[in-house]
Order: structure tokens, then sequence, then C-alpha cells
């Protein structure tokens, strides 16, 4: 599992002004430089639709970080996608990975999530070669320490 200090946390807004806590994961560049990791693939937990919701409840909250910790633990094992980015707010979480094969990451999702009741995700994919997500979300959020 990666190191707590590989990742940063920043507070950021929705679109329509509610927070989102983004986390970041920085030791990816043997990841990044791979042109086999072009999928970005987003696996969504949307825990509420009301309008002016922010931050799961606390059983929930437990319950994503426990999947979290199942899919680190998996994907750590067998690095067939790197995980670079959590995004908790507005109603939902958002997991971010880039992998090499769709399948693969199919059946190590299954794996990871195979001690859990079904729980309420959707899963999205698209190439993204260039990593554009990445460099998006560290661009906005990333608070890079002085020397």
């Amino acid at each position: 599992m990666a190191k707590r200090n590989d990742w940063w946390t920043c507070p950021t807004e929705s679109e329509d002004g509610r927070l989102i806590i983004v986390s970041g994961r920085r030791d990816i560049d043997s990841f990044r430089n791979n042109p086999r990791f072009n999928i970005r693939v987003e696996i969504t937990w949307r825990y509420s639709d009301a309008p002016g919701a922010a931050m799961p409840d606390d059983s929930t909250a437990e319950t994503m970080g426990a999947v979290t910790d199942a899919l680190n633990a998996v994907f750590d094992k067998d690095p067939i996608a790197v995980m670079t980015g959590i995004y908790t707010g507005a109603g939902e979480r958002n997991w971010v990975f880039y992998t090499l094969s769709t399948n693969i990451f199919n059946k190590k999702l299954n794996q990871a999530l195979e001690s859990f009741p079904i729980l309420p995700l959707s899963i999205y994919a698209e190439n993204d070669p260039e990593w554009l997500e990445y460099a998006e979300m560290r661009d906005l959020s990333e608070i890079i320490p002085e020397d």
C-alpha cells in the first residue's frame, strides 16, 4: 500500500459549490511513463441524491474506507492498475485508476470486492493515454511544499 505521504489531500468545490475532498497520489511515475497504462477507469459510489448532500455518513464513510483499502491491497499486489485519485463529496465518491486492461481490471475489482455486500457502484472507462484527468487533478489541487 502507498505510504500516507505519497498522497495529497485538498478541499475543493463541485460546480454547484458543494465541498469535495480530493486525494491524489504522487508516486505514479512508473505507471504514467508506461504507455500501456492508457485507460482511465472511474468507479463511482453515489451515496446521496439530495441537493445539499456533502459528505457520507459515518457508516458509509467507514465502508468506503474499507473498500479503498481492499482495492489498494489487490492492485498493490498485482499492479495491473494504479489508483491515482479519490474524490469525496457532493453526494458521491469516485475512485480513479489507470490500467492496461479493462478485462483484467474487472477481474481484480471483483476479487477486491468479493467480501463486501453488493455495493451501489457504477464504472466508467475511457482511453486517456496522456493522463489528462490526472494532470488536471494535480494542477488544480496539489499543494506543493516549499523547499
